[in-house]
């Protein structure tokens, strides 16, 4: 397995189960079922953010939306489909806004966000590097 593909696998898995933790969010915030890690609340933002009930039932929707992107591109990278980049960045800015909604309980999926974010805007310039020396 050459590096290329290997990182894309990487990523790919990475992408697949970030996904599949969005899973917990709708479990959460909907409620379905008690999550230790994201107690169901309806204030976001430390406090300053009232969603109510129906507020937080549509934040627990757009979870969903975050899983079933993050599976969707993480399948479009690995077909190298060109469309799931613009995915991929769209899903990421999505979960980035849940994850910082409620901070305190979502901290990590804020940072691995962040990390997604960096493979895409650095990850293209790496890789020509790494083709132009020859590793």
């Amino acid at each position: 397995m050459s590096m290329s593909k290997s990182v894309t696998t990487g990523l790919v898995i990475l992408l697949v189960l970030h996904g599949l933790v969005h899973l917990m969010g709708f479990v959460a915030y909907w409620p379905l079922q008690e999550v230790p890690e994201l107690a169901y609340k309806t204030v976001f933002l430390g406090g300053a953010l009232e969603l109510g009930e129906t507020g937080t039932r549509l934040y627990s929707v757009l979870w969903v939306l975050a899983a079933a992107g993050f599976v969707a591109a993480g399948v479009a990278v690995l077909a190298g489909r060109t469309w799931g980049r613009a995915l991929l960045l769209a899903v990421t800015l999505l979960s980035l806004a849940l994850t910082v909604l409620d901070w305190s309980a979502a901290f990590r999926g804020v940072i691995i966000n962040i990390v997604i974010l960096a493979i895409l805007l650095f990850g293209p310039q790496l890789s020509r590097r790494f083709r132009q020396t020859g590793r």
